[in-house]
């Protein structure tokens, strides 16, 4: 069963530059979709990337687009968010997620089964 491990997250200052990883185990991420969601306090879990891995197409939410860029590390089996000029507004709990069974991107939490436990970002101002 697969399973990812995320790391990277901790506090930053407003501007500043932090990368998350989704390390996979259990399986391949070979034709995956892979999204990166987040959650802050109060708030729904969002969608705001993903890769398709298949053909490495990304697809961003607008709050991010510009900033933020996912890629990924076929040897590493793992998945990245490298998030740049940060603001005190992406300040959230960020996940990693997938399921195997999805095969276009998705933005909705309902797609995805498979979770990362989610990594905190702090974002001063």
């Amino acid at each position: 069963q697969l399973q990812f491990v995320e790391s990277g997250g901790g506090l930053v200052q407003a501007g500043g530059s932090l990368r998350l990883s989704c390390a996979a185990a259990g399986g391949t991420l070979d034709y995956y979709v892979v999204g990166w969601f987040r959650q802050a306090p109060g708030s729904e879990r969002e969608g705001i990337s993903l890769i398709i891995t298949s053909d490495a197409s990304t697809y961003y939410a607008d709050s991010v687009k510009g900033r933020f860029t996912t890629s990924r590390d076929k040897t590493r089996n793992t998945v990245y968010l490298q998030m740049n000029n940060l603001k005190p507004e992406d300040t959230a709990v960020y996940y990693c997620a997938t399921d195997p069974r999805l095969r276009y991107g998705s933005f909705d939490t309902r797609d995805y089964n498979y979770w990362g436990r989610g990594s905190q970002v702090t974002v001063s101002s």
